[in-house]
């Protein structure tokens, strides 16, 4: 099997770098986020109860998304230390960092799993799900921890091979499990009738072959990085400096999810309708944004690369590079959202067994909230930046700011008579104050990076369009032996 090679971040044009590097990154969220909503699709729209069906799977997903915060974590940390040490030229620090990260995360993977079948029922009776969708709810969510094995690693395989410029090869075997996740889930749920355990069998069958496929091809790249000396199987200086980068991006995750959790509890507790509308809407506000957090996290990578040979001007062009991109895919999303919600609903819930409430909420969701899309890229671009250059603090603190404020203004404006739109709204504030605290980490971020020098630009017309000068190679290290 042939793979990709790896990519070096430091040199070029930094719009056609990013732009051919994010493009995979982008296209692998919206495939993973699609297939996703292929559980709702058909679920909704096959099983014998379709809204229940799409209740119980969307708070599955909510105790699933805490669990899945640890191994996003391990793909956020992990790359970001990889990248660093390929942008420095230390092959055996990479390899070193690879074997650290995946002994480590694997123990890490058993004890999550140990908890999430434990514990299970527990949070989902914590979570006030109802009794009429309990049973199927319970189903998926066991199913899925089975799954949590070819998830971490997965994931870890991906940001792997993204750190190291080939964002390629995790997208087209992503695309391969997503078919074949569509092709299971029709199959499953419409010809065998399995429902909602259905959709899960085929998420559990399809992570794995995409699991098994891009560990072949990472051990293929690994082997070809090439080191003068023999590395190590396990650093402990590693796992703290894996530890100390993944933990921000952990917490950010879990407190996303816990936020996420009781949001959802307060939701289950105003109507079943109420719980459709937010499930469905959410999903698609989620897609959005995810692509936009692909995107970002190419910038992280990018800008470790870079800190670590030291082009500091790129970072910043980088930074307003993402910036662009992703703000054309949120006013696109902003406009198809808004324009059509109604049509987007439909799609999950069969017309005949969706209420005219839950199609109310959802239209609702989707139309307050989508129009906060551009605020909320500004936050996630500025925070994949200031992660990529080493500001793990800044990054916990404009992430904890907006998931603290939209759990407490749930509570307080559906509490107050807001209803589900104090839901709605929750969202939109706190977004808008965290993208804020963002701007302001980036801003100090970019104050401590060192003068540039006189330099020639590659990319003269657009360095001129944002008055950036970047710094001579001269002085950089010699490139790795592949």
């Amino acid at each position: 099997m042939k793979t990709s090679k790896t990519v070096d971040l430091t040199s070029g044009s930094v719009w056609k770098t990013l732009l051919l590097y994010s493009l995979p990154l982008f296209g692998s969220a919206m495939v993973q986020q699609f297939y996703s909503l292929v559980d709702l699709l058909v679920v909704g729209n096959f099983a014998k109860e379709g809204a229940l069906a799409v209740d119980a799977i969307g708070n599955a997903t909510v105790i699933i998304n805490v669990l899945l915060a640890f191994a996003l974590g391990a793909n956020g940390g992990c790359s970001v230390i990889v990248a660093k040490y390929f942008g420095e030229r230390d092959n055996k620090r990479v390899r070193e960092t690879v074997n650290t990260a995946f002994i480590s995360f694997s123990v890490l993977c058993v004890f999550i799993m140990a908890v999430g079948f434990g514990l299970g029922n527990l949070f989902l009776k914590g979570l006030s799900v109802q009794q009429s969708y309990f049973s199927d709810c319970k189903t998926y969510l066991y199913i899925y921890v089975g799954s949590l094995p070819f998830v971490f690693l997965y994931n870890l395989g991906c940001g792997i091979c993204s750190a190291l410029g080939d964002s390629k090869t995790p997208f087209i075997f992503l695309v391969i499990s997503s078919v074949l996740n569509i092709g299971l889930d029709f199959l499953f749920v419409c010809v065998f009738h399995m429902d909602v355990a259905g959709a899960a069998w085929a998420t559990f069958i399809s992570q794995a072959i995409s699991c098994v496929l891009t560990a072949i091809v990472l051990l293929r790249k690994l082997n070809s990085i090439r080191s003068e000396e023999k590395p190590k199987l396990f650093d402990k200086q590693l796992l703290k400096e894996l530890t100390i980068t993944s933990i921000p991006v952990i917490l950010q995750q879990s407190f996303v999810s816990v936020g996420n959790f009781f949001v959802n509890k307060r939701i289950n507790l105003i109507s079943e309708d109420a719980t459709t509308g937010f499930t469905t809407a959410f999903k698609l506000v989620c897609m959005s944004n995810m692509g936009v957090v692909a995107m970002t996290n190419g910038l992280s990578n990018f800008a470790s690369q870079n800190k670590a040979a030291g082009e500091y001007a790129r970072i910043k062009k980088g930074t307003l590079v993402v910036l662009c991109y992703a703000m054309i895919t949120s006013l696109m999303f902003l406009a198809v959202f808004v324009s059509c919600p109604q049509f987007f609903t439909r799609l999950f819930v069969q017309k005949d067994k969706l209420t005219a409430d839950a199609m109310a909420y959802s239209v609702q969701y989707l139309t307050i909230v989508s129009c906060f899309l551009p605020v909320v890229c500004v936050k996630i671009v500025a925070d994949g930046a200031v992660r990529g250059s080493g500001g793990n603090l800044g990054f916990t603190v404009s992430t904890f700011t907006d998931l603290i404020l939209r759990v407490i203004l749930v509570y307080v404006l559906t509490g107050a008579g807001w209803g589900f739109n104090g839901v709605c709204w929750a969202w939109a504030i706190g977004w808008s104050i965290s993208m804020f605290i963002a701007i302001g980490f980036l801003l100090l971020i970019f104050k401590k990076f060192p003068k540039p020098v006189k330099a020639e630009s590659t990319d003269t017309e657009m360095d001129n369009a944002f008055n950036i000068r970047q710094v001579p190679t001269d002085n950089r290290q010699k490139r790795h032996k592949i």
